[in-house]
């Protein structure tokens, strides 16, 4: 079995999580400078078999597009072009961020931890995925 990889994409940084090969268990991978996100992508599908690419999917409360909407979408087509064999979906991601914020509070990480926002956006992106996985059950 391939893995299955979530991406919470943001201006600046662009938080990545992964599952293991048998898409049990949801972990975060890192986060990289969304300018180098796709050679990331390259680089990581040159290694690992990847069966689906998850994007985040910002919306507004109201289920309209954010702003960041029309650009994924775009940007989805152009993975689907680079990634052929993968499958490229999209997974809501609103109260992604907060979520990740209270997770790290539960789990007792320290203010200063917890104002690390790489570590938010990859516990995102693993929120993003752990919803896809269920969502999909």
């Amino acid at each position: 079995m391939a893995r299955l990889l979530a991406i919470d994409y943001g201006k600046k940084r662009t938080g990545i999580a992964v599952t293991d090969p048998m898409q049990i268990i949801a972990s975060g991978l890192t986060t990289v400078a969304t300018r180098d996100l796709t050679a990331f992508l390259q680089e990581y599908l040159g290694k690992e078999e990847v069966q689906a690419i998850i994007l985040g999917e910002p919306k507004q409360m109201d289920y309209t597009d954010s702003e960041l909407g029309p650009w994924l979408r775009t940007y989805a087509l152009q993975l689907q072009e680079l990634f052929p064999n993968v499958k490229i979906e999209r997974e809501d991601e609103r109260f992604t961020s907060k979520m990740a914020h209270a997770s790290m509070l539960t789990n007792g990480l320290k203010k200063k931890q917890r104002h690390n926002k790489a570590l938010v956006d990859e516990i995102a992106a693993t929120i993003i995925l752990q919803s896809y996985m269920e969502r999909k059950r």
